[in-house]
């Protein structure tokens, strides 16, 4: 018994040592003859689902996206719904380095933006909205190393184009001056009138004097900062109105905000303390709605729910009106991302 199974044995081997002779001869005397191939599948995209839900306004936020062409674009669908499950605002969006487009399903209008170097140093960039049939298009050029000139125009034209020139101590813009266009149409050989606005940046002694002019309105704000206290005053003219904000940081994890307006008396104040960087416990006043409240936050307050545990950002906030307390209300927002 033994003897016919190794006889068995040795005579299937030989065979399949044959048959690999065989190949071997036929792929040498033919190069041209491929071997089976398997064939590629590419992978599946990755999709993220992140879904938040506002007990303030009690609607869901939906989205869903994944990134196309080995990350060079990303698609993406976005919606929300109330809590019968109305479904509102319905919005398909392509993404890319250079184009996008974000598609309305419920409007059937479409948001196109396109940015394309057209030489070393000068770009352009457009938006064109589909439905309203305008549009805007920028020219950024490169003057010098920090220093850019932007020409912004409306499609169709409706005047002058907007210049701004930016440099690293501040920005200055000029654009047409709409509240003159119906003195422009009865005055037809008359100059159009230009609207200035600036800023202006500069150190002074140890913290930075910011000068914000528009609408002949000028604001002037000076900031103080080290590694402890942050002082802030700032006044508007002619207006007269003056503030002061002040933060003081008593420890790594503990720091207390107060803002004040002398024109009206009002004034705020905020104090919060972290543990770690995925929690954080903030409590305020503001006298002007006369409202106290107090919030905890599980991730990152200005970060992503892929950052926070689980990936899930979560908010209970408690509002107290001073005047009716029995009106106090708790609220929670929370946020989660799923990987599929």
């Amino acid at each position: 018994m033994k003897f016919s199974m190794c006889i068995h044995f040795n005579q299937h081997k030989v065979k399949v040592m044959s048959d690999l002779r065989e190949m071997a001869e036929s792929v040498s005397s033919n190069p041209n003859s491929e071997l089976p191939q398997r064939r590629w599948v590419p992978p599946r995209p990755s999709i993220r689902v992140t879904t938040e839900y506002d007990s303030d306004t009690s609607l869901f936020f939906h989205k869903v996206s994944c990134k196309l062409f080995d990350n060079l674009a990303k698609l993406k669908l976005s919606f929300q719904n109330n809590s019968k499950g109305h479904v509102s605002d319905p919005q398909l969006s392509f993404i890319s380095k250079r184009i996008s487009c974000h598609y309305d399903l419920h409007e059937h209008n479409a948001l196109l933006n396109g940015s394309f170097d057209i030489a070393p140093g000068l770009q352009i960039t457009a938006a064109h909205d589909v439905k309203a049939q305008l549009g805007q298009v920028t020219m950024v050029a490169d003057l010098a190393p920090s220093c850019k000139l932007e020409l912004t125009s409306l499609l169709p034209s409706v005047g002058l184009p907007k210049a701004a020139l930016k440099f690293p101590f501040g920005e200055v813009s000029f654009e047409e001056n709409e509240d003159q266009e119906e003195e422009e149409e009865e005055e037809v050989d008359a100059a159009p009138k230009l609207a200035f606005s600036g800023i202006l940046k500069a150190q002074v002694h140890k913290g930075i004097l910011n000068a914000q002019y528009r609408e002949d309105m000028l604001n002037l704000r000076y900031s103080f900062k080290d590694e402890q206290t942050t002082f802030i005053p700032s006044i508007s003219l002619p207006s007269n109105a003056l503030s002061v904000s002040f933060k003081r940081r008593f420890s790594p994890s503990d720091k207390l905000s107060y803002l004040y307006n002398f024109d009206t008396n009002y004034w705020s104040a905020v104090y919060k303390h972290t543990v770690g960087k995925d929690y954080k416990v903030k409590a305020g006043y503001d006298s002007e709605i006369r409202l106290g409240w107090a919030s905890i936050w599980v991730g990152d307050e200005d970060g992503k729910a892929k950052t926070a545990p689980m990936k899930t950002k979560v908010q209970l906030m408690l509002q107290v009106p001073k005047d009716d307390i029995q009106s106090s209300a708790l609220m929670f927002r929370v946020k989660k991302r799923w990987d599929i």
